[in-house]
């Protein structure tokens, strides 16, 4: 009886002990951050003055985005303003399209992407035509 008592015991104590340390572990081991989209490359660049009157735009982020729920604008400094239409998708991380019939003036791209991990991301992106 006492080897049984004492056997019983030894099993709780090691129970005890393993969900301590796999609790400890689950707690020390780093996570993966989430980070939102952001733009790491855009043509036109921030601040570039680029030949009119068409000109291309190319958006690429540090992660995928849902091209289908994200929306590029361009605005002009009088704040006039028009929805770019997104190209279907090269890549899973860049988004694409093309301003026409544009004249010379300072413009902003707005953007506005849905990233994998769920977070709507913002920005813009200043240019001009000459």
């Amino acid at each position: 009886m006492k080897n049984s008592f004492r056997s019983s015991l030894v099993r709780s104590a090691f129970r005890i002990g393993m969900a301590t340390a796999v609790a400890t572990v689950v707690m020390l081991v780093p996570r993966v951050a989430s980070a939102h989209a952001v733009v790491v490359h855009s043509s036109p660049a921030i601040n570039e003055t680029v030949q009119g009157p068409d000109v291309e735009i190319t958006v690429k982020f540090n992660s995928r985005v849902d091209g289908k729920r994200s929306s590029l604008l361009l605005s002009t400094s009088d704040s006039q303003s028009k929805p770019l239409t997104i190209e279907q998708q090269s890549a899973p991380d860049t988004l694409t399209t093309r301003a026409p019939k544009l004249g010379p003036g300072k413009y902003f791209i707005h953007w506005q992407v849905l990233a994998t991990d769920g977070h709507i991301t913002r920005g813009e992106i200043p240019f001009s035509v000459k």
